[in-house]
């Protein structure tokens, strides 16, 4: 028979056989450790989100998608009431009409004032003639008036009748200037008639833009995240309606020391692993590493200490691997993301990309 001492050293060696069970089966259910070459870093999924916002003030008319619709580049999401807008165009295209009937009219003036100008210079011809005649036969009343042969008062009429002649023909000339000038008017009149026509197609061009821009489009392929406002609002310029997130470029964002992150360059292999679904690896490319570094934030947990500072890294997922998933993409879930620092090492066993079949 055992004594009691020897009763109790099988007692604490019962005890420590099964601690020491214990410990070895708690390891073995816990996750392999990083092989050297590799880093990881915790963070969220996320992608690039746009604000669908209006060009101009308006009332929202229709909302055509719901929020977590998926939507195609192109596709119709908001249409703004156009009423007022339609009405302006109405009256630009009324004023164009009347500005191409303006450049008829003065197109019409400038070849009335150049059949003007042409009689005032058949005029000024006719003048100039009649000086030439009256010139003459004052020449000849002078030569006999000096003979005695003509009168004082023949002398005295033709002397007028020349000098009433040289008045017309200057008078005839003045309106042949005057004709020149009204031409010069008349054509400056057709170029400001073609000018307001121009204006006027060009303002309904504006507004046929904003009428069009009314009509807001998805940029992109992607999710409807949320409403920022609903039908019958009015909205001002750029007033935002929906939000939607990109889903053609979506990422993770994490962190890590300066040690690991100077050996992280632009298109480095990385996995992710989002702790909704770690049965699957995802593959990955860095695009972004920070050049600047930050200490970290506090939503980010890491081996690290807090206040050390961190280099922001991005894991972009491939846009082909994205379409082919597309339903099964969203933001904000949280996982982790694994980088290889040294080209040459094997990604072990657990972080071989593994994806929806």
């Amino acid at each position: 028979m055992f004594g009691l001492k020897d009763r109790r050293l099988l007692r604490w060696g019962a005890v420590l056989v099964v601690a020491v069970i214990a410990y070895f089966g708690w390891q073995s259910l816990q996750p392999a450790g990083l092989p050297a070459g590799f880093a990881s870093g915790n963070g969220r999924i996320e992608g690039t989100e746009i604000d669908i916002a209006t060009k101009t003030s308006g009332r929202i008319r229709e909302i055509l998608v719901n929020e977590g619709d998926f939507i195609t580049a192109g596709q119709v999401l908001v249409r703004m009431d156009t009423a007022v807008l339609e009405a302006q165009l109405r009256e630009a295209k009324a004023q164009l009409q009347r500005a191409v009937i303006g450049i008829d009219t003065a197109r019409s003036q400038v070849t009335q004032r150049e059949a003007e100008k042409a009689s005032a210079e058949a005029v000024v011809r006719q003048r100039a003639t009649e000086v030439e005649a009256a010139q003459r036969r004052f020449t000849r009343t002078e030569a006999l008036a000096s003979r005695g042969n003509a009168s004082q008062q023949t002398l005295d009429d033709d002397r007028a009748g020349h000098e009433g002649a040289r008045a017309a023909h200057s008078a005839a000339q003045a309106q042949l200037a005057a004709a020149d000038a009204a031409i010069g008017y008349a054509r400056a009149n057709v170029i400001g008639a073609e000018a307001d026509v121009e204006a006027t197609r060009a303002s309904i061009e504006r507004i046929q833009a904003d009428i069009d821009d009314s009509t807001l489009r998805s940029p992109r392929d992607g999710r409807v995240q949320y409403r920022v406002a609903q039908i019958g609002e009015v909205l001002a310029a750029g007033g935002r309606v929906l939000n939607i997130v990109d889903l053609s470029d979506v990422y993770m964002t994490f962190f890590l020391p300066t040690e690991q992150a100077g050996r992280v360059g632009m298109g480095t292999e990385a996995r992710i692993v989002l702790d909704a679904a770690p049965q699957f690896v995802i593959p990955a490319q860095v695009s972004f590493v920070a050049d600047v570094a930050q200490f970290t934030p506090k939503t980010v947990e890491t081996e690290e200490e807090r206040l050390k500072l961190m280099f922001r890294i991005r894991a972009r997922i491939a846009p082909d691997l994205l379409r082919k998933y597309i339903t099964q993409v969203k933001t904000g879930l949280p996982g982790m993301a694994y980088v290889r620092l040294d080209p040459q090492a094997e990604w072990p066993a657990t972080l071989q990309t593994r994806l929806l079949q």
